[in-house]
């Protein structure tokens, strides 16, 4: 069995329409899901780029896409995954400066 996900950021674009309140709540309806924090990161006439942040105890991440893809959304990428038994933070080394 795999580790527990316990956070995911994920990069994705969405059309116009549904607006960012029914990705949130969508989103947050899915299993293991906490809590989701969406940030609007670009929009043009036809499509809105987001930054999602979802935190929970066992991130269902399939279902999760599944969600995002039914609301005609793409996820572009996976940003970053924290997994295990607590959430570690990213700290800063010489090479990020």
């Amino acid at each position: 069995m795999s580790p527990s996900i316990r956070r995911l950021v994920l990069d994705v674009m969405k059309p116009q329409d549904p607006d960012i309140l029914e990705l949130a709540a969508v989103t947050g309806d899915c299993p293991g899901v906490d809590g989701v924090n969406v940030v609007l990161v670009e929009t043009d006439r036809d499509v809105q780029n987001l930054k999602l942040t979802i935190e929970g105890d066992g991130i269902d991440a399939d279902a999760l896409e599944e969600s995002v893809t039914d609301l005609g959304g793409t996820v572009h990428s996976i940003d970053q995954v924290v997994c295990g038994d607590r959430v570690v933070e990213q700290i800063e080394t010489p090479q990020d400066r």
